[in-house]
């Protein structure tokens, strides 16, 4: 072997200036101010396990720590998919009924116990592992609605096996509608070829698990999230507060996101943050505060730096005529305000004995209370002018929403309500100035609310509305994931709730009242034949009048049995502090912190 002596070597004094400045590069690296993306959340979050969850606060704080194959593109309009874990786009054939996706290689999980130590690659199995949780009656996932009408061969069948033999689900059972095609290819085949199936692979309920861990934690999965996505959870304390920090094994993403060009200052954000590794921000810091107020002058005072959905109570004051309000706006200020495709409901148990049921006398007392609601006064007084009146199921943004409806939906008529309630023998037959039920038994209906000032003003309102039409109504009061796990359970007479969709079609507002989702998203368990077929027709139909008109026609049956109050379609508005860069609202997008930044050099105390 031939060995070559050096021409040259470095001096004592030139390895000790290395050392030093390579000493002073780390301190100040470590030194370098973390960015802290800050902001509460008015419903506590119910855990974190995508396939048990269904709540929109859950879903935004899990989609950070889970990945789906597809995502939305975040600040593209109109609404769009493009690929997230999958390498492209997946194949999807011409009758709709098979899609085949190809993973990216060399996607990790996070780090868990579970793993031994080892980097734990996400794979094809990953996805078909999680697909066939929904169908485990174990889980009783929530969003089962989601998958079900698809027909995904042979996973309905396997679930009716367990449920029938009362024995665990059989996880690797060979499935027809599941296909592993090798490492990180995947294929899913259905019976029915719906054209929108494509977009529950952006879901937040198709995230990818690892069975392993699953396995590990059993039912305590909801407390031990282990995902592949940008941040992993630091911090919890169950209702109360949660702190996220970036997952190190997350691979290199950088941000190219494309705003509409008439949006001027998003194209400004956006062009500084072009080319940036994400997440941009090191930690995002969550808050549960369910009372407006505090939630509201926590954002006043900066000790958050965005609030999603400002106060209806504040509307007057932060946004006069719906404009920022002047004081904000010298503060630098940025609002985002938008329509969300969503509806707020009250429904009525269907298989409640007082409420519920398909006789004519049943089907008028929902009316009648449905007519005797003043949504004028509720868009006035609770919701501050944040709203428009609501004329069926679907909610805007979304194919099916028919701005020029017109239905007994918002109609306020109390003369014709207490009409039909005589029609139908609900009158007062006692002479105690309440009307009691057809055979004379007593009448008083259960709503069930939440402790927060905006329910209470909802209440206000009902029990105004509710007295004058003579019909008695008392209030149960519970915090919103005790009131759903009970509305699941089909324990509820009444109830309002918001619905949010989770993908820009109207079907995800119409499965409400199809009967295979009761317990799921059919809170009123509603159960019409009729309705079934038309929207299992909907569901194979592609975009266009043919769909539109059957859409119109299942929510004239909707309104015509009244399973659901539609009160409002909600208007919001969000609100970032002036060092916020790069938010804006995607309605489908649930993870937006990956793409917000913190100017530090904006921050208070800092000169400008």
């Amino acid at each position: 072997m031939l060995f070559v002596k050096p021409r040259w070597r470095l001096p004592c004094a030139a390895i000790a200036l290395i050392a030093l400045l390579a000493g002073l590069v780390q301190t100040a690296q470590a030194d370098e101010p973390r960015k802290v993306l800050r902001y509460a959340i008015r419903v506590a979050e119910s855990g974190f396990d995508p396939v048990q969850i269904n709540d929109l606060y859950s879903r935004i704080v899990t989609s950070g720590m889970f990945e789906t194959p597809l995502q939305y593109d975040y600040l593209a309009r109109p609404y769009r998919l493009k690929p997230g874990t999958a390498a492209a786009m997946p194949e999807v054939s011409g009758d709709f009924k098979t899609l085949s996706f190809r993973i990216k290689p060399g996607i990790y999980f996070s780090d868990d116990p579970v793993f031994q130590g080892k980097k734990r690659e996400l794979t094809a199995a990953d996805y078909l592992y999680t697909i066939r949780r929904h169908f485990d009656p174990r889980w009783k996932s929530p969003t089962l609605f989601a998958l079900e009408p698809a027909g995904i061969l042979g996973l309905s069948e396997l679930r009716q096996e367990a449920l029938k033999n009362k024995k665990p689900f059989d996880y690797d059972k060979p499935v027809e509608g599941l296909q592993l095609l090798d490492r990180y290819s995947f294929r899913i085949r259905t019976k029915v070829g719906n054209p929108r199936l494509i977009y529950q692979f952006a879901d937040p309920l198709m995230a990818g698990m690892a069975r392993e861990v699953v396995e590990h934690y059993g039912d305590k999965i909801m407390e031990h999230p282990v995902g592949t996505g940008p941040w992993v959870l630091k911090e919890w304390r169950r209702s109360s507060r949660m702190v996220f920090e970036k997952n190190p094994n997350y691979r290199e993403v950088l941000y190219d996101e494309q705003p509409p060009a008439a949006d001027a200052r998003l194209v400004e954000q956006a062009a500084r943050l072009k080319g940036r590794r994400m997440p941009l921000v090191d930690r995002v810091e969550i808050s549960v505060i369910n009372e407006n107020q505090p939630r509201w002058l926590s954002f006043l005072g900066g000790e958050v730096d965005m609030i999603d959905e400002v106060p209806y109570e504040f509307a007057s004051t932060a946004m006069p005529h719906n404009q920022l309000a002047p004081n904000l706006a010298r503060r630098g200020i940025q609002m985002i305000r938008y329509a969300r495709a969503d509806i707020y409901v009250s429904y009525f148990g269907m298989e409640h004995p007082v409420v519920g049921g398909y006789t004519a006398d049943k089907v008028a007392l929902r009316r009648a209370i449905s007519l005797g609601v003043d949504l004028d006064q509720e868009i006035k007084l609770a919701r501050k002018g944040q709203a428009i009146p609501g004329q069926g199921m679907v909610g805007p943004n979304t194919f099916g929403y028919d701005a020029s409806l017109k239905t007994e939906m918002s109609e306020f008529n109390r003369a014709r309500a207490k009409a039909l309630l005589d029609m139908h023998g609900y009158v007062d037959k006692d002479g105690d100035g309440w009307r009691e039920q057809p055979d004379g038994s007593p009448l008083v209906l259960e709503y069930a609310t939440q402790p927060d000032g905006q329910s209470r003003a909802l209440v206000e309102l009902w029990q105004k509305n509710m007295d004058a039409l003579g019909l008695r109504i008392k209030f149960t009061i519970a915090q919103w994931p005790e009131n759903q796990k009970a509305s699941r359970a089909g324990k509820l007479m009444m109830w309002g709730l918001g619905w949010s969709a989770s993908i820009p079609d109207g079907e995800d507002f119409l499965g409400m009242g199809y009967s295979r989702n009761a317990g799921q998203s059919n809170h009123a368990r509603f159960k019409l034949p009729a309705y079934d077929k038309l929207f299992e027709h909907i569901a194979e139909l592609p975009d266009g009048p043919e769909r539109q008109a059957a859409m119109r026609e299942a929510q004239r049956l909707l309104v015509a049995y009244m399973p659901y109050k539609v009160h409002v379609h909600r208007i919001f508005t969000d609100m970032a502090q002036p060092w916020v860069l790069g938010y804006n609202r995607n309605l489908f997008v649930r993870n937006f912190w990956q793409y917000v930044d913190i100017d530090l050099n904006r921050l208070p105390g800092k000169d400008s």
